[in-house]
């Protein structure tokens, strides 16, 4: 591969190193609660950006145009593929396989590449240790439908959570690779965190969204995680 050619991640945003830990997820429309081990694992400290995305695929679906405006109407295929590409361009070892015979991504747990964070990851980096909903006063974390000006905003201008980690709420909701229930909706995928247009009850640590993986709107973006 030319070197010219790799895409170095932390010449543009670092990743952050979450900790290992616990988290109590729920499912308000089961009433269900149950409880995730989380090894360490490094996570984007912000949401991909207009730059990143363009940088890796020359493609802009930008409607609130901004090299630093998190990327929005992705869908969930298409963050997937966008963290094959950058594994690539990076020399590292792509996490995402299409099985053709089940019409879905797979998962290589093995692999060292970019991938989205699962569920339980991202809202315990949300949290970072936090008990509340929110890690903070939500004008001073968050861009929503008070403060937002109708769209979305750079990344890193509001406060970061304890593990230095932005705009986990507000802004764009961010895609995770799981599957919400496959019994009632199939292959919907979970996205999380608020965006932009929410009220202020949308944005909070617990609220879970789902798609279809071809799903794409103008308030959600995805952020990347990796694996040690």
């Amino acid at each position: 591969m030319d070197e010219s050619m790799i895409v170095k991640l932390e010449e543009i945003r670092p990743l952050v190193s979450i900790p290992a830990g616990q988290i109590r997820m729920r499912d308000d429309r089961k009433r269900e609660y149950w409880s995730v081990e989380i090894g360490p694992f490094p996570m984007g400290g912000f949401p991909v950006t207009q730059e990143l995305y363009y940088a890796v695929t020359r493609k802009s679906p930008a409607t609130f145009v901004g090299a630093q405006r998190p990327v929005k109407s992705v869908s969930w295929v298409e963050a997937v593929e966008f963290c094959n590409q950058l594994s690539r361009l990076s020399g590292v070892e792509p996490c995402y396989h299409w099985a053709e015979q089940e019409n879905s991504f797979k998962w290589d747990r093995k692999a060292a590449g970019y991938r989205l964070p699962t569920e339980a990851e991202w809202e315990y980096a949300c949290r970072a240790e936090c008990s509340k909903p929110r890690y903070g006063n939500l004008g001073h974390i968050a861009w929503y439908k008070e403060n937002s000006g109708n769209g979305t905003q750079d990344v890193g201008r509001m406060k970061a959570n304890a593990w230095g980690l932005h705009d986990m709420l507000g802004n764009v909701w961010e895609w995770c690779w799981d599957v919400y229930d496959e019994e009632v909706y199939g292959s919907y995928r979970v996205f999380r965190g608020g965006g932009w247009a929410d009220p202020e009850r949308g944005s909070l640590a617990t609220n879970r969204r789902r798609s279809h993986p071809t799903f794409k709107i103008d308030d959600l973006g995805f952020r990347l995680a990796m694996s040690l």
